[in-house]
């Protein structure tokens, strides 16, 4: 895991490294890597991967809000926590989904619980599962599993990009699968709630229909709730 730290002010930067370290030193995670920055130029010139980032606002040359709008074109997965003492810039932050709003002075406690938040968070994107076929076993990220269906004695995990016939049983993703992001719409259907574009009384679209899954009637009440829940969590 990677994450970035990016403040003009040193003793931040120095503070925070502390402060994760010790977190994740009690989580047992051992490969971490956190770099530094002192101004968000730096920052944007590293291509190297980044998990979790730490932003300032008030910077020389380019603002946490310009890069943090950056990286989440790069990539909208990146997790970004806003650390600053400037609570005005709030809408300008959620407006690309920060993850936290933390001031300063940090609240080590309360780091630690929004750390707790954005670890499982990590792990949801990034976890992966091994789909068994017939022909051996490839292992995908849960992220890139559009649905499950079950059809007939089959079970298929569709992609985005490929169909894959899992030996494994319905019953093996409903209970694999993480309930935070897939929901299970039908007796044949399991999707996942961040590949849906729309949905009505009885189908979802996906992928921006380019796929769809049915929903019973008696569930529709329940997925609206779970899919808003859902949306709520990446605001």
């Amino acid at each position: 895991m990677r994450i970035l730290i990016c403040d003009d002010d040193l003793s931040i930067t120095q503070s925070l490294s502390q402060i994760i370290k010790t977190y994740f030193n009690k989580k047992k995670v051992n490969n971490l890597d956190i770099v530094t920055f002192n101004d968000g130029d730096s920052l944007l010139s590293d291509k190297s991967q980044k998990d979790i980032v730490f932003l300032d606002v008030e910077m020389p040359g380019f603002d946490g809000i310009y890069v943090g709008n950056e990286l989440k074109k790069q990539n909208d997965s990146v997790i970004i926590f806003i650390v600053t003492s400037y609570l005005e810039y709030l809408d300008a932050a959620m407006r690309f989904h920060v993850f936290r709003y933390l001031s300063k002075p940090i609240d080590k406690q309360r780091l630690f619980q929004n750390l707790d938040d954005a670890l499982e968070l990590y792990y949801s994107i990034n976890q992966k599962i091994a789909v068994e076929t017939k022909y051996g076993v490839t292992s995908v990220l849960t992220c890139d599993i559009v649905y499950v269906e079950a059809k007939g004695r089959k079970v298929i995990v569709h992609t985005a990009t490929a169909d894959l016939d899992s030996t494994q049983t319905l019953q093996f993703w409903i209970d694999h699968l993480p309930q935070a992001t897939f929901f299970q719409s039908q007796r044949s259907y399991i999707v996942n709630m961040a590949m849906v574009t729309s949905f009505d009384h009885e189908l979802i679209y996906l992928c921006d229909g380019q796929f769809t899954a049915y929903l019973t009637r008696r569930k529709f009440t329940e997925f609206k709730k779970a899919y808003l829940m859902f949306m709520e969590s990446k605001r």
